[in-house]
């Protein structure tokens, strides 16, 4: 047997499974990094671009939030999936810098795309980067990060300003600013020295189409889009004792079938009369405390209504479980679940104000003028839909933005500043370090200047000259604050503008970036063997049609 006769291939993977391995993944990674950050690069800055999107459902998205577009955006290649995730980790956690994260993680990976090439091994370019993204972090905390006073609002009110300067809502300017920073102090909470803001849970949105921008406000309580449950109910009632309920007012039916055999006559006029009885007694349990309003979670019947109407006492009926929190918390009731539990202390006595109130073609509930309101609603108005939905989108980032200061006050200056800083001390730390790291922590630096450079273009600056420039400015002396106007493209001190970005959104953002593209390097191999779902189901209907065949051939047979 001759040994060197060629050994048969070996078939591991079945047929139908593609697999690419080596430098050829890592570079369609990069590619695939680098065509996401190139859908967004225009959403950066005051002069962003707005994109618009069709969804599936035929509705039309019209927003320069970067997470916003890419929730909509259906990719096929896997880093590409991985570099939306990024975008949707950062709304989450911190509600802002959604474009930048995304640009930034596309720009890291498109500097590591000439070491991939010169064959220099991806654990290198990683343990640069990891060693990089601890001196920034460093280097924000330490050198550049300026404190705020939360005492001072102008202060804070600057840096809500800037995160909605580069949105729709950045018209409004202020009164957006007011909105939001106001939205966030009704729903702080400190308690045994730990701070609660929930902005989700407590500070509800709800959008009114019609009037202006300008007639939006925060509620010093709740609204919601019910009526009272009967026409002859008090509409308008001030200082109302709020009584909240989670159990209906209905007869319990039960669940499932229920045979009843009735052997006398008067056994079924008995029925009736326990279901009254039964209506009657929860409606007496609740008349006792001698509340004004009483909202349910579930059901009110009609003849719950007849006793409740005659205690003079109005009824609101189907509210949401997160509703009902919300009206607790603002003024001061306990939800009860069953009637006969109620005590005086369960009723809510801090609101100022109930009416309902006809806006267009719908009636809303207001429940205002809490003393002291741990929940609120914020009321939009506005000319479309499509337009509430983009404001709302703004409006939930400067929430973000205001909540992230309260609870971590610090800031950085915005426009690019920041990047240019850290990269310039980048650079000078990378002249100690010896060996091939060197260049990959060298080139993060290098990658910070996207930002700036981006805000130029969306400003159709002269990219080169400028960025040339406030490289120089940064490099002559001590010129941290300065970065680019994004209205004007040219180099300017943020600190007089007035441009300032909290520190938690920054960290998160180079936190995220940097982790991305160490994740995205790290990838050697990729085996796509599933099938594509319309192959299975046309395999599926295939097997159907074969199927039906044989039966019609049998048939013929017999």
């Amino acid at each position: 047997m001759n040994p060197f006769a060629s050994a048969p291939q070996i078939l591991v993977l079945s047929q139908n499974t593609k697999r690419e391995s080596g430098r050829k993944v890592q570079l369609n990674n990069v590619k695939a990094a680098k065509a996401i950050a190139d859908v967004i690069r225009t959403c950066l800055g005051p002069r962003a671009m707005l994109k618009m999107l069709m969804n599936p459902m035929g509705s039309i998205v019209m927003t320069n939030d970067g997470n916003a577009i890419l929730r909509e955006i259906t990719v096929q290649n896997p880093a590409a999936k991985s570099m939306i995730e990024i975008s949707r980790t950062q709304d989450e956690e911190v509600g802002d810098g959604t474009t930048s994260v995304i640009i930034l993680a596309g720009e890291l990976m498109s500097v590591a795309q000439p070491f991939l090439e010169q064959n220099l091994h991806p654990t290198v370019i990683i343990s640069a980067f990891r060693h990089a993204l601890e001196d920034i972090i460093r280097i924000l905390r330490e050198e550049i990060a300026v404190p705020v006073d939360l005492n001072n609002e102008q202060q804070v009110i600057e840096v809500v300003r800037t995160c909605i300067g580069t949105k729709m809502l950045g018209k409004w300017g202020d009164f957006a600013c007011q909105l939001g920073l106001k939205a966030v102090k009704t729903v702080y909470l400190e308690e045994k020295g730990r701070k609660e803001i929930d902005i989700k849970k407590y500070a509800k949105v709800e959008k009114i189409p019609g009037g202006s921008i300008e007639q939006s406000r925060v509620l010093s309580g709740i609204m919601l889009n019910k009526d009272v449950t009967h026409s002859k109910m008090r509409r308008y009632i001030e200082n109302p004792r709020i009584l909240l309920l989670d159990s209906s007012l209905e007869y319990k039916k039960g669940e499932s079938q229920t045979d009843v055999e009735i052997s006398k006559e008067g056994d079924f006029s008995r029925l009736l009369e326990i279901e009254e009885e039964y209506i009657q007694q929860i409606c007496a349990d609740i008349i006792k405390f001698k509340p004004d309003v009483v909202v349910t979670e579930k059901g009110i019947s009609d003849l719950a209504q007849h006793y409740l109407v005659k205690a003079n006492i109005s009824c609101i009926r189907r509210v949401k479980k997160t509703d009902n929190n919300r009206i607790a918390r603002a003024c001061g009731a306990t939800i009860v679940n069953r009637t006969d539990e109620i005590k005086e202390e369960d009723i809510g006595k801090e609101a100022g104000l109930f009416e309902i109130v006809k806006i267009g073609d719908e009636y809303f509930c207001f429940i205002t003028e809490c003393k002291n309101p741990k929940a609120c609603t914020i009321l939009l108005r506005g000319a479309s839909k499509d337009i509430l939905n983009e404001v709302e989108r703004n409006l939930q980032d400067a929430m973000c933005v205001a909540r992230n200061i309260l609870l971590e006050p610090y800031i950085v200056p915005g426009g690019g500043a920041v990047e240019m800083a850290v990269g310039k001390i980048l650079n000078n730390s990378a002249k100690s370090i010896t060996g091939l790291h060197q260049r990959p922590y060298r080139a993060v630096s290098k990658a910070l200047e996207v930002i700036p450079r981006t805000l130029i273009q969306n400003c159709g600056g002269d990219t080169i000259r400028t960025l040339t420039a406030l490289r120089a400015k940064h490099a002559t002396g001590d010129f941290k604050t300065w970065g680019i106007n994004g209205e004007t493209g040219e180099i300017a001190d943020m600190k007089e503008l007035g441009i300032w970005d909290p520190l938690a959104v920054k960290l998160q953002a180079y936190k995220t970036a940097v982790e991305t593209a160490v994740l995205l390097l790290r990838i050697d191999d990729i085996v796509s063997g599933s099938k594509k779902r319309a192959q299975l189901e046309r395999e599926a209907e295939n097997k159907v049609q074969t199927n039906a065949k044989a039966t019609e051939e049998s048939v013929k047979e017999e």
